[in-house]
């Protein structure tokens, strides 16, 4: 067996590349597995997006963010991030996923795509934008449908729906409204969600007051067909004519791996990890749980600025276990 590391981390994101610098700011041996590019979530983020953070509450390992904006957007933030893992010469390997994570005595032994490695321990820091959350109805599998919305411009002239009210399906709705399409939202509720960005709300309000952009409140989407999609709403079922459908109702963690894992979730439809939130570890000795992924469906709850500081908390519980072994 090859000499197992101290931690290996899966994820590249933010907050696991804080984890990872937190590891080698304490000497220890540690790995980090990303299926994807660096930052894999903000590079798929769209194009123009724009963080509600400023760019300080971005920062990780000390290292300055320095944006013209008064809040930076995704070109900002991968030029940091990618600035910070060249600065750092952190230990990572990237495009390769992480398939299975069992204990053997312990250890933990991690096989991927490419390899299998033993560790000390694991930190998840997988975040909750790789799995979108599904209508489940007729159609979703459609080519013209989407969970990720990337810019408007395949949208222009065109006529499309966007399904929900949080800040993707708003900003989707406004970019592509503004480059040219005719854009229809599905909104469950009866109105545009709260958290919605408070520069960004006045305008999405406005814009379906007016009637530049047709809002059905209370209502679902049933049906997708090649050119029309089906609507249930307060007033009863109706079919309008459709190209395209940005069906963007959210995302949420891998819970499969977790559980393959042996993390135990919550039995109340939030799947909330077991995790301490002194140490940020799980109910499964030497896995611990880093950023986003510890709110379950609550994704709203954890983010980069105050996710941060799960890296030292990490850090220093596996540190003190391993002095606690040593004595």
């Amino acid at each position: 067996m090859q000499n197992p590391y101290d931690v290996v981390i899966i994820g590249a994101g933010p907050i696991g590349m804080a984890c990872a610098i937190e590891a080698k700011r304490k000497n220890l041996n540690y790995l980090v597995i990303e299926k994807g590019a660096l930052v894999n979530s903000l590079y798929n983020y769209p194009l123009y997006m724009t963080f509600f953070s400023t760019s300080e509450r971005l920062e990780i390992g000390e290292v300055p963010f320095t944006s013209i904006s008064f809040k930076p957007g995704r070109q900002d933030a991968l030029e940091y991030y990618r600035r910070v893992q060249q600065h750092f010469g952190l230990n990572i390997h990237l495009y390769e996923e992480v398939l299975s994570i069992e204990s053997k005595n312990e250890l933990k032994f991690v096989k991927t795509n490419q390899s299998e490695y033993y560790s000390k321990n694991i930190i998840i820091a997988t975040g909750f934008y790789d799995l979108p959350i599904l209508l489940n109805i007729p159609g979703e599998d459609l080519p013209k449908v989407s969970h990720y919305y990337k810019e408007a411009h395949p949208y222009a002239g065109q006529k499309i729906v966007v399904v929900g009210a949080n800040n993707s399906s708003v900003d989707a709705a406004l970019e592509c409204w503004r480059k040219g399409a005719e854009v229809t939202m599905v909104i469950r509720k009866g109105e545009i969600h709260e958290r919605v960005k408070y520069w960004v709300k006045p305008d999405i309000e406005n814009r379906i007051s007016e009637g530049s952009i047709k809002a059905y409140f209370y209502s679902n989407l049933k049906e997708i067909k090649e050119n029309s999609v089906k609507i249930s709403t307060a007033e009863g079922e109706l079919e309008i004519e459709n190209d395209f459908v940005l069906a963007l109702t959210g995302y949420r963690p891998n819970f499969e791996f977790l559980q393959s894992c042996g993390i135990e979730l919550s039995d109340d439809g939030l799947f909330i990890p077991n995790y301490n939130p002194e140490t940020m570890e799980s109910n499964v000795k030497g896995i611990y749980l880093a950023g986003v992924v510890c709110g379950g469906m609550e994704t709203h709850k954890w983010f980069i600025e105050n996710s941060r500081v799960h890296a030292g908390m990490i850090l220093s519980s596996i540190l003190d276990k391993e002095i606690e072994n040593r004595g």
